[in-house]
């Protein structure tokens, strides 16, 4: 039997004290509040009842460190799925503004082009068919239940622009995927629709320090 809802969760909070933009970079785990915020998903999850049955998680540290309270709340360990990870980024370990930025640096100007494909990073429509591909092989494959899929920001808001019949074109600043929030998706006839979104973690954000993709 098919899911009934896919949540796709978002990381907590990363321990940065860089600023950098740390993208597929490894060492980049959740600071002690983005292990709070990931366990207020969850607590969000067993609040509403939702049956969970599966469990997958990009590869990365932060989403399976995301994924651990999950794993407590709900028995199951997470699968990691390669096409739930974070976009490759010409930025990566770089500060973007401030002293230094990224931004200010004329020799990466080369990058920012054209922001609609994009040309600092993987193409969105790239980024969106490996997520809906892993979310549609997610849905098939669970034995009832829901599934929660612990991913970033940036293929959390393709989707959701996808689903949305928006260009996927957009102004990151406008993203609306706060950490560990829980976007929900159902499957209505031969397609899937967000039906809800949560921001369990939203009475931590003004603690927290956000540096999302580009």
């Amino acid at each position: 039997m098919p899911a009934e809802q896919i949540h796709l969760v978002r990381h907590g909070e990363v321990f940065n004290p860089q600023g950098v933009l740390y993208g597929r970079l490894p060492g980049y785990g959740l600071s002690d509040l983005g292990r709070r915020m990931a366990q207020a998903a969850a607590d969000e999850l067993v609040r509403v009842g939702r049956p969970v049955s599966t469990l997958i998680a990009s590869p990365l540290q932060r989403t399976q460190q995301s994924a651990e309270p999950m794993t407590a709340a709900f028995a199951f360990e997470p699968t990691l799925d390669e096409r739930v990870i974070e976009p490759e980024n010409r930025f990566e370990g770089k500060r973007m503004t401030g002293p230094g930025g990224a931004l200010g640096d004329a020799r990466n100007w080369r990058f920012l082009i054209n922001p609609w494909e994009p040309s600092w990073g993987e193409p969105f429509g790239s980024i969106a068919a490996r997520m809906l591909a892993a979310v549609d092989d997610a849905w098939r494959g669970a034995d009832g239940g829901d599934v929660v899929i612990v991913s970033h920001q940036l293929p959390i808001w393709m989707v959701h622009r996808k689903l949305a019949g928006l260009s996927l074109a957009h102004d990151p600043r406008r993203r609306r995927c706060a950490l560990s929030s829980i976007t929900t998706l159902e499957r209505r006839g031969d397609r899937f629709v967000e039906v809800d979104y949560r921001d369990p973690a939203a009475g931590l954000a003004a603690q927290a320090t956000d540096v999302g993709a580009v």
